[in-house]
């Protein structure tokens, strides 16, 4: 099993800026890559970002690509989402997720493990 703890989620006035984080623990060590995804209200999940634990490679959603920042802190078991310039249609909640023995690093929303998620809102 893994488990992932989001946080770091709130609100936050379009233009600001927000920084998720999401703890991984319990069997880690044969997952390699790590992704964030959110859900908006009556909407289906979208893949945002994902990012390979040894942070040489990452992915993102062309909806969030030079705003949004996806790194990790391998001596935390730790993956972060630097959220720049937000806009109203980022509200959603935000989940972190991972799978065990896939190494192929693309845009996805099908894992195995998810965490909570955290909610962020963005006002207009």
């Amino acid at each position: 099993q893994v488990h992932l703890v989001e946080s770091g989620g709130g609100l936050v006035q379009a233009g600001g800026s927000l920084r998720l984080s999401c703890a991984a623990s319990g069997r880690t060590f044969n997952t390699y890559i790590i992704s964030w995804v959110r859900q908006a209200p009556e909407k289906e999940r979208e893949f945002v970002a994902g990012i390979a634990w040894s942070g040489t490679s990452t992915v993102y959603a062309p909806s969030v690509k030079g705003r949004f920042t996806i790194s990790t802190d391998n001596a935390k078991n730790t993956v972060y989402l630097q959220m720049n310039s937000l806009k109203p249609e980022d509200t959603a909640v935000y989940y972190c997720a991972t799978d065990t023995d896939d190494s192929w690093l693309r845009p996805k929303i099908d894992f195995g493990f998810w965490g909570q998620g955290t909610q962020v809102t963005v006002s207009s």
